[in-house]
């Protein structure tokens, strides 16, 4: 069976993010209150939306956030990704050598996945087909987003592979009926693998992984 599709999560796997992020959140958390560490916010939130980590936060002090949290974190990291944002090491290279169509389906909101491919070269790449979290009514670990992107790329789902790097997203993907693939660059990739994903550790094996065509077990290696 041939793959039709190729789906990437945005943050850790096209640009190099999860940390960046995770720090402001983190920060951003443990001034209101909620003391956060950067491994701690990578550990419960990483995959996830904003919304998801701000009904979480909200649920452990027991009241709602400042009414612009949300607003101030995306002003913060959009100004830090401006400074310091790159791609995956590798990855321009490696999707030179995919050939299927592809698209992206990311947790952040549409603005941020657009500034996250711009400012590291990749939006042309991916321009038109962008998905998000706020397309649909769950986000990731839920299949919705993923059902969503392959429905608006006319692709069957059990012939889509997804490229993720959280297990929030692997198990999103696996929900959905689809092979994916866990990028262990920063993830460790053992909750990749129990998550239901096939790991890799280098950019430069994900087009053979791809082009082979053949989805191979879930359990991966």
């Amino acid at each position: 069976m041939a793959f039709e599709l190729v789906i990437f999560d945005c943050d850790g796997v096209l640009v190099d993010s999860e940390l960046l992020s995770n720090r402001i959140l983190a920060e951003r958390l443990t001034a209101i209150g909620l003391p956060t560490t950067t491994e701690d916010s990578v550990r419960d939130y990483m995959g996830r939306s904003l919304a998801a980590a701000i009904a979480d936060a909200e649920q452990r002090l027991g009241h709602a956030l400042p009414d612009d949290f949300a607003e101030a974190y995306y002003e913060e990291t959009f100004a830090a990704f401006a400074r310091e944002l790159e791609p995956v090491a590798g990855i321009h290279a490696a999707l030179d050598e995919i050939a299927l169509p592809s698209c992206v389906a990311s947790s952040g909101p549409h603005a941020k996945i657009r500034h996250s491919l711009g400012v590291t070269g990749l939006l042309e790449r991916f321009d038109g087909r962008i998905f998000s979290a706020a397309d649909v009514e769950h986000g990731k670990p839920a299949p919705d987003l993923f059902l969503y992107a392959a429905a608006r790329m006319g692709a069957t789902p059990e012939r889509c592979v997804v490229v993720e790097d959280a297990p929030a997203g692997v198990q999103a993907g696996r929900a959905a009926g689809m092979t994916v693939l866990g990028y262990a660059g920063h993830t460790d990739a053992a909750l990749l693998r129990a998550a239901g994903a096939e790991t890799f550790t280098r950019m430069a094996e994900l087009p053979a992984l791809i082009n082979g065509s053949a989805p191979r077990s879930a359990a991966g290696r």
